[in-house]
């Protein structure tokens, strides 16, 4: 069986709150004619990416079409999630024609490339090309190290920094094993700032990259998918840190899970999240709540301190309108009373 009659994989990567569910969003509703599958990997116990995208479900992608990876990160568990979950797609009647893998801002791309090798699914499945969005007006903020003399230099002025944040690490390995880079939120970053970002993710490339700036997830699904990269069989031109090892750690960050009574106020509830963001170094924020009088169920979504909510859909009987928030930090930050106070009390 050649490459192209392979089933393609895009994989879809990014930091927290890149907006890559709203990109699968935008592909799920203009799909070019495929019939698509969808696998979500969360990183938290609630299934919120999953229970947005499942909510846009249609006939090209149904909801028995959208399958969610909770156990862990991607990457580490793909003897026990990933595999199966392939399988289990490929067996679906009628067979997707086109499987898009949205991984979990911690994820690293290349120990998720090499599982494509395993030898049940390495004749039938290829990836198509790996999609990584990465947010303009954060990194044109020079969040993330672009080079060691750089990181080096800082280091030798300021102590602060003595060490390479893993926020840095994960987007370099992001950016290095991507076949095309998304800016999101361009009209957050400004001209200048879109300029600066696409120069930053340039140098970090270890190849020469098409950097698109997207807004709202709207790009023609013509640019993304159909790349036929086989990037399984391109593991040499995507160099990762963790280049060498067998494993790699995630314990820098940490997820809190917050059951929400009913609110009063959409943007005083919105106003908490974005002060404890603040004080509390928060670094993603995703979850619903039930509001008073209102019987639709309240989308929230922030990253950093910028917070957006919605009404998305009724609450179903099932779920007792109840409100739950995850929320995301690195370990060193994370406060649960703290998280809690600034929620609930």
């Amino acid at each position: 069986m050649s490459t192209l009659e392979k089933l393609p994989v895009t994989v879809i990567t990014g930091f927290l709150g890149s907006g890559k569910t709203t990109l699968i969003r935008n592909l799920m509703q203009n799909p070019q004619g495929k019939r698509l599958a969808i696998v979500v990997n969360e990183f938290g116990d609630v299934g919120v990416d999953g229970e947005i995208l499942k909510s846009c479900a249609i006939p090209d992608c149904p909801e028995e079409n959208i399958m969610e990876l909770s156990n862990g990160c991607i990457c580490c568990t793909v003897a026990d999630d990933f595999i199966p979950t392939i399988e289990a797609l490929m067996a679906l009647e009628p067979r997707p024609e086109h499987i898009v893998i949205e991984t979990s801002g911690l994820a690293l791309p290349k120990p998720l490339l090499k599982a494509f090798d395993w030898p049940d699914i390495r004749s039938k499945i290829t990836v198509d090309g790996v999609i990584a969005l990465a947010d303009a007006e954060a990194v044109a903020d020079g969040r993330f190290a672009t080079n060691v003399a750089a990181v080096d230099a800082q280091r030798e002025a300021d102590d602060s920094l003595d060490h390479e944040t893993p926020l840095s690490e994960v987007f370099e390995d992001q950016v290095s094993c991507a076949d095309i880079v998304l800016l999101t939120k361009p009209d957050l970053a400004g001209p200048e700032g879109v300029a600066k970002a696409k120069a930053m993710v340039l140098a970090e490339a270890p190849r020469v990259l098409p950097v698109v700036e997207v807004a709202e997830g709207v790009v023609d699904p013509r640019v993304i998918l159909g790349l036929e990269a086989a990037a399984e069989d391109d593991m040499d031109n995507r160099p990762s840190h963790h280049d060498g090892h067998h494993d790699h750690e995630h314990d820098d960050f940490e997820s809190v899970v917050i059951d929400l009574p009913e609110q009063a106020d959409p943007a005083a509830l919105a106003a908490r999240i974005e002060k404890m963001a603040k004080e509390q170094n928060i670094l993603r924020v995703k979850g619903y709540a039930a509001v008073e009088g209102k019987p639709m169920r309240l989308l929230v979504q922030a990253v950093g301190a910028r917070v957006r909510h919605q009404f998305d859909r009724p609450w179903k009987p099932e779920e007792g309108r109840q409100g739950r928030m995850v929320v995301i930090a690195e370990h060193d930050d994370v406060n649960v009373e703290a998280i809690r106070a600034a929620l609930v009390d």
